[in-house]
């Protein structure tokens, strides 16, 4: 008589079988456009997760954040003090969009991170950088989708990873993207419980 023991490796080693066959022909590697959206929480977070694999790799990498400005953030200053020799970290918004008010203003700062993201992205010693908050810039045309692009499907090098964050992508980006994750929300407790964003959950 099977045992429920017994049969759980069983079919562990059915699944590891069809997973070697799977990751046999998985070979390829190539420099991945990755978007993160979507309304829930995580999209940045999950971006800066990535940024620290790189370093811990020991793989050069940047950030350009386009819109949270001078907010304090708890990711921002590590990778600053710690790891600056191996993680450039640019932050080009002065703050969210209805806090500034100011179209012209946030075009402009808008342009010039993304002025600076192409710079960082062209140095091939960059093996990622990440783009925290552009699809903002993009939702409110602060930038011009087909110039992003372009740009990322005919001047990206072959072997960098290029992390889009914010919610509201746009249907070009997606459409060009290799990996594409939306984070949906399920409960948050700002809306529910009047809960504060706070260190270490929201920055």
């Amino acid at each position: 008589m099977t045992t429920d023991s017994q049969a759980h490796t069983e079919k562990m080693k059915r699944i590891k079988a069809a997973r070697d066959r799977l990751m046999k022909h998985k070979t390829g590697e190539k420099g991945l456009i990755i978007v993160h959206t979507g309304n829930g929480k995580g999209k940045s977070s999950s971006g800066f997760g990535m940024i620290l694999r790189c370093i811990g790799h020991g793989m050069p990498c940047a950030v350009v954040q386009f819109i949270k400005g001078s907010m304090q953030s708890g990711e921002r200053d590590v990778l600053k003090e710690r790891f600056s020799d191996i993680c450039a970290f640019h932050v080009m918004g002065e703050g969210f969009t209805w806090e500034t008010q100011d179209r012209d203003r946030d075009t402009e700062m808008a342009q010039a991170a993304w002025d600076k993201a192409k710079d960082l992205i062209r140095d091939e010693r960059n093996r990622m950088v990440l783009l925290d908050e552009i699809n903002i810039a993009l939702r409110y045309d602060y930038l011009d989708i087909d110039d992003v692009v372009r740009f990322l499907a005919e001047e990206k090098p072959p072997m960098t990873h290029v992390v889009l964050t914010g919610r509201s992508a746009k249907a070009p980006l997606i459409e060009i993207a290799d990996l594409v994750s939306e984070m949906t929300e399920v409960k948050h407790p700002f809306r529910e419980q009047n809960i504060k964003a706070q260190a270490g959950v929201e920055f």
